[in-house]
């Protein structure tokens, strides 16, 4: 971890929807999504959230480490349908050791879409995939 790695950090992502980014198409075999609004998915926003996270701590932190998202409490306050432009913007609110948290809104160009917080930790890169491998291994 970087001394530059403290609260304040923050990224903003433009993200424009794609259609496959959508409810029916999260989980394609799931007849329950298939039948909803193709607006973006809440998965996906997560999804979004999280890469702009990762954005803020990228240049933050050595190459041998990276962040994994461990919790999320978010609304998803309005639909966005595909060809809108959703803007993910995340601060970096507290750091504690490893642990990370995020204060994150998001807003298309009619409403506001989103809101919480989302904590990240920090891990050893090689360490976390020695660990993957084993619970590989033991499957």
């Amino acid at each position: 971890m970087e001394p530059s790695l403290k609260p304040g950090l923050n990224a903003t992502l433009n993200y424009q929807v794609p259609e496959y980014r959508t409810v029916p198409h999260l989980l394609p075999e799931s007849e329950e999504f298939a039948v909803m609004p193709s607006v973006l998915a809440t998965g996906y926003l997560v999804g979004l959230v999280e890469w702009t996270c990762m954005q803020a701590l990228a240049p933050h932190l050595p190459t041998s480490q990276r962040t994994l998202g461990v919790h999320v409490d978010l609304s998803h306050e309005a639909p966005t349908p595909p060809g809108s432009t959703v803007t993910i913007e995340a601060v970096l609110t507290a750091v504690k050791g490893r642990r990370l948290l995020f204060d994150v809104t998001a807003h298309d160009e009619a409403a506001i879409v989103c809101r919480g917080s989302h904590r990240r930790t920090i891990v050893d890169l090689n360490r976390f995939e020695t660990t993957l491998t084993d619970r590989t291994d033991r499957s």
